[in-house]
């Protein structure tokens, strides 16, 4: 039989109706032997220029042609006010690849939509994947989005939220399913009430199945809307990308700069190498250099790539994985410091003096080669004694400088009194099937600090190099702490003997001595607890605030624009003002900085939150398999409603609700961070140890209930409350209620 011609082939995919396998087309057509590959190369050249699609599960379709007119929902407004947009129905699994639709300019819509609004829109077909849209007008405001897992009950099927906060389970109705089975993962819009029992919601995305190990990640990322998938076209542009020539490029391939990360790194994007000083106008000074990867010379604004980094705004760093803000052709290759080979970087020469001064620097656009990638333990036991043959090469010409300066920019630091707060990390362990299996305490050795410091003085440098040119800046600032958040943490250091300063700007030194003395005390890690709670969020800003925390009167994120797009605008105006050659920052993002500083610091907050309430995800899945086992722990939050406890064995948190403790009437003392019984006298006070039986753990919401062991107080050896445990009911009847309900149970007692 003849081979089908290809129009042949397009009519039968589309009058069979559904995607399509090579088996079930080869059947259709009565195509057998050899022929099948003659097939292969037909639908080969259907994929190439469009005419199909290919899906999931190896299957074929027709691409999908959105109607003339349709209702969309704005996705994103990009750097330059452009909005963009995606049809409210779409079905990835049937449909392909979810086309980008951007909203031609109308002075009167435009200015007035945001991202969710939805919209009716008149279409225009430009390519694929890619249509013009003129708004007709807007539809009504999106319904409310509930992220949950699906459970049957009785035949019924709900979606349990996966917030902490949700009381109620929602009602799915069989028509508004759309596939979903029990144990999905799902997004789903709350549907109007009518009074019913149950509210009731409808599927509209499928995300994942509970049984997926990395089902806790999925929830995290989802609920915090972050970018889980590189748009096709913004891959297609890295495709060709490679390593450039030396060109103008400052020539570091014969400097032995290496990388030193975590064991589990991926990526490398950071280099070092120190050198003793030889001008002798600065003896026992050193040349340092610190090579950053030139993520500038790939990321080119007016590109979707430039454009999806902007919007991912940083990468999230999940216990299982990580959601990056390049694609993985530049954050696990060209822009990934490999040894051994060939990389493009952005780099600053620094000459410091034997107390840590920086005197001069230098920005260079180079080509390097890692020397070798080191870990930190690595290079610490090298440090210690313990060489492997790569270290042992490497210490006298790289490893022992290293230190060497390091050693003076500590004692720089230390002078300057940069916040030392004792707060030990922690990190969560994975298996190989993505099941955490315990935590463990992050060690901080030396090795970590040296870099920390060498990467410090760069972004100092970069902000330096800035201001010298009045050139645009994006300053990472920390604005010194608060009034009112001393004062809250005032009267809790006291009770310890130690006192902040009262009535005047306070400095980092101040607050250093506090922790220096807090040091040769039990609870040295509770006083710096407290202590970071006084303190201001560090955000990006266009204005020079100063970074409070580090002591430092300038200071801008240079050193990762792998991760973080602040870095790479940096890198923009350093390549502008210094004459570097292309990719420099452009008239347009100058001037819209302002704006830039509040996205990117939106984005990092939203990835911190997700990175957070995934750490609680995988500690209540960990938790979940030890209900009513007892451990030690220790208060680290105290509330009206309850006690917050970390345990010691493991790190994880859980509460403690205030109904549960021995009875009494509890008065939540903030000064003193303490829950008090007004009857038996009862103190539970944030830092005191305490013995708890696990309740509850829930792997989809995160929340982990605990109950204390025992009725005895939980009070801290040697703390001395300074006046009345009980606030004054007299102010301004805030007390009332209180004191009504404590006559009412004395009468009934």
């Amino acid at each position: 039989m003849a081979l089908p011609e290809k129009e042949d082939i397009v009519n039968f995919i589309r009058y069979f109706g559904e995607p399509i396998t090579k088996r079930e087309i080869a059947r259709g057509f009565a195509i057998k032997g050899d022929d099948r590959h003659a097939l292969k190369t037909i639908l080969r050249e259907l994929l190439k220029n469009g005419t199909i699609i290919k899906l999931a599960g190896q299957r074929y379709a027709l691409p999908s042609v959105l109607p003339t007119i349709t209702a969309i929902e704005i996705t994103q407004l990009d750097i330059d006010g452009n909005l963009f947009a995606a049809p409210t129905e779409w079905d990835t699994e049937l449909q392909g690849p979810v086309p980008l639709i951007e909203i031609k300019p109308d002075k009167k819509t435009l200015p007035a939509l945001k991202e969710h609004d939805r919209v009716l829109a008149r279409l225009r077909r430009v390519t694929e994947t890619l249509y013009e849209a003129r708004v007709i007008r807007r539809l009504e405001t999106p319904k409310d989005k509930v992220l949950g897992i699906i459970t049957k009950k009785k035949g019924t099927f709900f979606l349990k939220p996966a917030k902490k906060k949700a009381r109620d389970d929602f009602e799915i109705a069989q028509k508004n399913i759309n596939g979903a089975q029990d144990g999905d993962i799902a997004l789903a819009e709350i549907q109007p009430s009518r009074g019913e029992r149950h509210k009731k919601v409808r599927i509209i995305q499928i995300i994942g199945h509970a049984d997926d190990p990395k089902a806790i990640s999925l929830i995290a990322l989802h609920e915090a809307s972050l970018r889980s998938v590189f748009p096709e076209k913004v891959l297609e542009e890295t495709e060709k990308m490679t390593v450039p020539k030396l060109g103008k490029r400052e020539d570091l391939r014969s400097i032995p700069l290496v990388t030193i990360d975590g064991a589990d790194a991926r990526d490398f994007d950071d280099a070092v190498f120190a050198e003793k000083d030889t001008d002798p106008s600065n003896k026992d000074g050193y040349h340092m250099i610190v090579a950053i990867a030139d993520v500038a010379w790939y990321v080119r604004q007016n590109t979707m790539l430039n454009e999806e980094a902007y919007q991912r705004g940083n990468s999230t760093y999940f216990p299982d994985r990580v959601l990056p803000m390049l694609p993985e052709k530049l954050s696990n290759d060209l822009c990934s410091l490999r040894p051994k080979e060939n990389r493009a970087c952005m780099a600053v020469h620094m000459w410091i003096d034997d107390k840590g001064k920086l005197l001069r620097y230098k920005f260079v656009r180079g080509l390097m080669r890692s020397a070798a990638r080191l870990t930190y333990e690595q290079v610490q036991a090298a440090k210690d004694g313990i060489r492997d043959d790569t270290t042992d090469a490497l210490m006298d010409s790289v490893i022992d400088p290293l230190y060497e300066a390091y050693a003076i920019l500590d004692e720089a630091r230390r002078k300057r009194s940069a916040l030392e707060l004792d707060l030990p990390e922690r990190q969560i362990i994975i298996n190989d099937e993505g099941r955490m299996t315990g935590v463990k305490k992050r060690l901080r050795l030396d090795s970590h600090k040296l870099i920390e410091e060498f990467m410090i003085l760069a972004n100092v440098a970069a902000a330096l190099a800035l201001e010298k040119r009045k050139a645009p800046c994006m300053y990472r600032v920390h604005e010194r702490p608060s009034a009112d958040r001393l004062d809250n943490a005032r009267g809790f250091v006291e009770s310890f003997g130690l006192s902040l300063p009262k009535g005047q700007v306070t400095q980092p030194e101040q607050i250093n001595m506090i922790l220096e003395k807090a040091a040769k005390l039990p609870y040295s890690h509770l006083i710096s607890e407290v202590i970071l709670r006084t303190q201001a969020q560090a955000v990006y800003t266009p204005e020079n605030l100063g970074h409070f925390g580090l002591a430092l009167k300038r200071y801008a994120h240079f050193t990762s624009p792998i991760r973080r797009y602040a870095d790479l605008l940096v890198h923009r105006s350093l390549i502008r003002a210094y004459d570097l050659g292309e990719g420099g920052l452009e008239d347009q993002e100058a001037v819209t900085l302002e704006d830039m500083a509040h996205h990117i610091s939106t984005t990092e907050r939203a990835s911190a939150e997700a990175e957070r309430n995934a750490i609680d995800r995988f500690t209540a899945s960990y938790l979940s398999t030890q209900i009513d086992a007892e451990f030690q722990g220790r208060i680290n939050g105290v509330t009206r409603f309850g006690l917050f406890v970390t345990l010691e064995e493991s790190g994880a948190d859980g509460l403690i609700p205030i109904r549960t403790l021995p009875k009494d009437f509890y008065v939540h003392n903030e000064q003193q961070h303490a829950l008090i019984g007004r009857q038996h006298k009862r103190i539970y006070r944030l830092g005191a140890e305490v013995t708890i039986r696990i309740k509850e753990a829930d792997p989809i919401t995160g929340s982990t209930i605990f109950s204390l062991i025992g009725d005895e107080s939980a009070d801290i050896p040697g703390f001395k409350i300074k006046g009345s445990p009980f606030p004054s009911r007299n102010t301004a009847g805030k007390h009332k209620k209180s004191k009504k309900f404590y006559k009412k149970k004395k009468k009934t007692s």
